[in-house]
């Protein structure tokens, strides 16, 4: 069942440690087939080395498992939540990264200070209210979806595809598991280079609106004009 979709899940999870974004078992992620109404995700505490297609686990948009012999990763409930008010996401991605997590941990926000960050965010990385007591000691997993759903409330999530869970760490989404898995990758470098900038210049400003404009648009906007658009192979010599 969803043979593409699970080899494109594994090469997503694959991806977090290559980039060295997650160590041991943590951190996952997941995918969706919208057609069908099921996701496919990282099965709970196996080790990446020794993770195959096989192991993932599917289930529906409720958590109910259709197809594996293995739980689902403890965090498949916030990522239901996420592609249940996230319509065209098609990937999450959960990593507990260095720089990233240390920004989710301190309770800050990501501040959009330079081009780098501009080129693929629209705006700081937003950090989510704390959980109350309650919803921790409640159904803690999906409480932390809906707690990353009411900080979007005011936001695209396709233009600002990451949130840092405070106290806890990011969790990154986009059209696909890789493409996920890619905004994972690209918010750590950003949260790695916020912590440099602000050591440097503890005053340094966010950048300016016109220039954040100018830098994401250019690459996601109706005009945008960053890269080929046709492939490179295709165009004559």
């Amino acid at each position: 069942m969803l043979e593409e979709l699970r080899r494109e899940v594994l090469e997503a999870n694959l991806l977090l440690v290559r980039w060295g974004l997650v160590i041991e078992t943590f951190g996952n992620a997941s995918g969706i087939s919208r057609k069908e109404g099921l996701v496919v995700i990282k099965p709970s505490g196996v080790p990446y080395t020794t993770m195959e297609a096989e192991d993932l686990v599917v289930t529906d948009l409720g958590g109910q498992v259709v197809e594996g012999p293995l739980r689902p990763s403890s965090d498949l409930p916030t990522h239901l939540a996420l592609y249940r008010a996230f319509h065209e996401i098609g990937g999450v991605a959960h990593t507990h990264s260095h720089y990233a997590t240390a920004w989710a941990q301190s309770g800050v926000e990501i501040p959009a200070l330079g081009t780098t960050h501009a080129d693929h965010f629209y705006g700081p990385i937003p950090v989510t209210e704390a959980l109350t007591p309650e919803e921790i000691a409640g159904e803690y997993e999906t409480n932390t979806g809906k707690v990353i759903v009411r900080r979007f409330e005011k936001l695209d999530p396709m233009q600002v595809p990451a949130v840092l869970v405070r106290s806890h760490g990011p969790f990154c989404w986009g059209r696909t598991a890789s493409e996920a898995a890619h905004v994972a990758l690209l918010l750590e470098e950003v949260a790695h280079t916020a912590v440099y900038a602000r050591m440097i210049n503890p005053n340094a400003s966010n950048i300016p609106q016109p220039l954040l404009d100018r830098h994401f648009l250019r690459k996601h906007g109706p005009g945008a004009y960053y890269g080929q658009q046709r492939p490179l192979a295709a165009i004559p010599h």
